[in-house]
């Protein structure tokens, strides 16, 4: 079995996602399920967290936490999840994680990748790319809470980490699994952390071939689907129906990236009903939620609407220039777990989240444990049904078609 630790909610579900593809039995827990409430027979249990940004001390508390929760329930192999564009700041999350984790399993060699190459992150010479754009000349340079100012993979993890870090090259990925870990044993009582190249999929599936024995491994979900595909797995049935799911729909939306910004302009010119939170009309995150739930009361039936809090770059900068990055966002983020409460309380059955942020307040409000992985609605985005007769969507604001909101949110009765 392979125990998964994600940084974020939407990170979870990505990589839940391209295990179940490969046809592993998967369940996904959000927060650290006690071991006996892991359902038996799994091969791949996730435990999302919601570590990316905190205290790097509590990241890591949380973290060693489900690897102890993990290695309890069998878990032969730990699989650190992050992001594809590797989301941190000089401080953490990534780095201080990954230390403690190495130093749980006791290795001294741990080969990780955010390459992703089917979303577009691919790594060259340790640098990482996000669209042919290096990553710090993409959308992430100004993320609101993790801006990426550089590109190059080992110097971000030695800001962060006390291990060390080396790149394995093209040159060397390319001869395949065999020479992979020939440079992984040679680094071995040198750097802890070694960035391979993956320009491609077959990149990663050479990787992945590499570490099947690592007892820690981390990245993207690229390289978590190259591990599914290297053990050889066979499809099996699904024991979800691959039907989508149906209910009332909202659709809550606070990620700040391009795309999502895409899929909210679809929205708004299908003409769907839209609700923005807006931090500078009140600071006061109840006030803010009762205008929400105000407004959804008013609608007639129709459509499922939208409530939002994505702002692009200038107005997002305007507001965070006023009440301070921190204060923002906790504003925002009390009032969506106000407003899901709400929504709950009149009946929506089905709800999608763009963001990381938006979906791990949504979670918490609805107070869900954990889920089956089902039907995807566009790639690394997976429905997860619950035993509460509820249908999450938990979307990161990179991921998915323009028209993904829309189309996830079809069929409101």
């Amino acid at each position: 079995m392979i125990g998964v630790i994600a940084d974020d909610v939407t990170g979870a579900t990505d990589a839940a996602v391209a295990f179940r593809r490969a046809g592993l039995r998967c369940g996904v827990y959000f927060g650290t399920p006690h071991p006996s409430d892991v359902e038996p027979g799994l091969d791949i249990v996730v435990i999302a967290l919601k570590s990316r940004t905190i205290p790097a001390r509590d990241a890591v508390a949380q973290s060693l936490g489900a690897a102890g929760t993990l290695r309890a329930i069998g878990a032969q192999q730990l699989f650190f999840k992050y992001c594809s564009t590797f989301d941190s700041t000089e401080n953490g999350n990534i780095g201080p994680v990954l230390d403690a984790l190495a130093d749980l399993v006791q290795t001294d060699a741990v080969v990780t990748t955010p390459a992703s190459p089917e979303h577009g992150r691919t790594t060259f010479n340790g640098y990482l790319f996000v669209n042919d754009e290096l990553l710090s000349e993409s959308s992430m340079r100004n993320h609101p809470l993790t801006p990426m100012r550089d590109s190059a993979l080992t110097r971000l993890m030695d800001a962060q980490s006390q291990g060390g870090s080396v790149v394995i090259g093209h040159d060397v990925v390319r001869r395949g699994s065999d020479a992979i870990r020939s440079r992984v044993e040679a680094a071995r009582h040198g750097a802890r952390f070694l960035f391979p190249d993956a320009a491609t999929e077959d990149d990663l599936f050479s990787i992945a071939q590499a570490v099947l024995d690592e007892p820690l491994v981390a990245g993207a979900a690229g390289l978590a689907g190259a591990i599914a595909r290297a053990r050889g797995t066979k499809a099996i049935a699904s024991r979800v129906s691959e039907s989508a799911p149906k209910g009332r729909a909202v659709v809550l939306a606070g990620s700040c990236s391009r795309r999502t910004l895409e899929q909210i302009d679809q929205m708004l010119r299908a003409d769907r009903p839209a609700h923005r939170l807006d931090a500078l009309a009140s600071d006061d995150p109840e006030q803010l939620a009762r205008r929400a739930l105000d407004w959804y009361d008013a609608l007639p039936p129709g459509p499922a609407p939208l409530i939002y809090s994505s702002l692009p770059p200038a107005e997002l900068h305007e507001v965070q220039g006023i009440l301070g990055v921190e204060r923002s966002a906790e504003i925002l983020e009390t009032a969506v777990t106000h407003v899901t409460k709400g929504l709950r309380a009149r009946g929506v059955t089905r709800f999608v989240a763009a963001g990381g942020e938006t979906s791990g307040s949504l979670v918490a409000a609805l107070d869900i444990r954990g889920g089956v992985v089902g039907l995807e609605a566009a790639r690394g985005v997976p429905w997860i049904h619950t035993d509460q007769h509820l249908d999450v969507l938990l979307k990161s604001g990179n991921f998915g078609e323009p028209d993904l909101l829309l189309t996830a949110s079809d069929g409101n009765p």
